[in-house]
């Protein structure tokens, strides 16, 4: 039997903090075979994005069909997607896979730069949000789905889970990191119910990749053959032991990244 795989669809990140490069370390760290397909090129470093370069939806729809055929995945991640066009790309070339689906809807990076239009987000909800088995937004970006403010209390929280479970997300990983206060609340949310999931807030600027890092270890997890539950308890308290030891890393002089290998380097 072949050792588990897990993909990622999402864009590149020069710097190597977050996207493609994030989620193939994450996979790394926890023991997944790692297979990628890149969305878009980005020029970027700690301190914010230079510049975005699409690659083609045709280019893109052909590395999902490569692997697909060759190194099928255990779960699949999907980030940055960039454009409507590529959206629709993948969700087509997606279409026959059976497994595990993880959509982290990335709109905006840490540094405030844009990285998916209106017209995409409106994409996403259609044609990809509705495929996702776990559904991995912030507070912000649960709100942009919606066309609503952020949320404020818990119970609004809740309340615009549900409303995404409604729109075809199997389930929904309302984060925390947005939120204020010592502790870090990741609210699973699904027909069954509501599960809270803590962690102590860590005071720590190096935080850039942090959702797509989770999203990849909830990935991961579930290539490894976790239910839902288990994948994202793993994911958050790994996740959490990566921001702890980010300071470690001391890489760049912005939002530094999380250290994927925590676990593993001394």
């Amino acid at each position: 039997m072949s050792h588990p795989s897990a993909m990622t669809i999402a864009g590149s990140d020069s710097g190597g903090g977050a996207g493609i490069q994030a989620d193939l370390k994450t996979f790394c760290a926890l023991g997944v075979y790692g297979t990628s397909a890149i969305t878009a090129i980005t020029a970027q470093n700690t301190r914010g994005v230079i510049a975005i370069e699409p690659v083609s939806p045709r280019t893109v729809s052909a590395q999902i069909a490569a692997v697909l055929d060759d190194i099928p995945p255990m779960a699949i991640k999907i980030g940055m997607l960039g454009s409507p066009d590529i959206v629709a790309a993948v969700a087509g070339a997606i279409e026959g896979y059976d497994g595990p689906v993880i959509l982290d809807p990335v709109m905006v990076a840490k540094s405030g730069d844009a990285l998916l239009s209106e017209e995409g987000e409106a994409a996403l909800v259609e044609l990809l949000l509705p495929r996702a088995d776990v559904l991995t937004p912030n507070l912000p970006e649960a709100a942009r789905l919606l066309g609503s403010a952020p949320a404020q209390d818990p119970a609004e929280v809740v309340r615009q889970g549900r409303a995404l479970l409604d729109l075809g997300a199997r389930a929904v990983v309302m984060k925390g990191g947005h939120a204020e206060g010592a502790t870090c609340i990741d609210r699973l949310v699904t027909a069954s119910g509501v599960i809270t999931m803590e962690q102590p807030r860590c005071m720590t600027r190096n935080t850039h990749g942090t959702g797509c890092s989770l999203s990849s270890a909830i990935a991961t997890e579930l290539a490894k053959g976790a239910n839902v539950e288990a994948a994202v308890r793993r994911a958050q308290v790994w996740l959490h032991g990566a921001i702890r030891a980010a300071d470690r890393l001391d890489i760049g002089s912005g939002h530094g990244p999380v250290h994927h290998f925590h676990e593993v380097w001394p």
